[in-house]
């Protein structure tokens, strides 16, 4: 799933959701809902970037 790749890759530089949420400008809570809900492209593609990984990488 899409989230758990999040918080996988989050995990892996030693980050959290809600940091990286503040650093992207994103509303409290924003990448904790893609667990449930489908992010928007812009988002989705925003937190790639700045995870260094390509957009597909999470829609796999």
């Amino acid at each position: 799933m899409l989230y758990d790749k999040v918080k996988e890759v989050c995990k892996e530089r030693h980050i959290s959701i809600s940091a990286v949420e503040k650093e992207l400008g994103f509303g409290n809570g924003t990448i904790t809902k893609w667990n449930r809900v489908v992010p928007t492209a812009y988002n989705l593609k925003k937190f790639a970037d700045f995870v260094g990984k390509p957009i597909e990488y999470f829609l796999e």
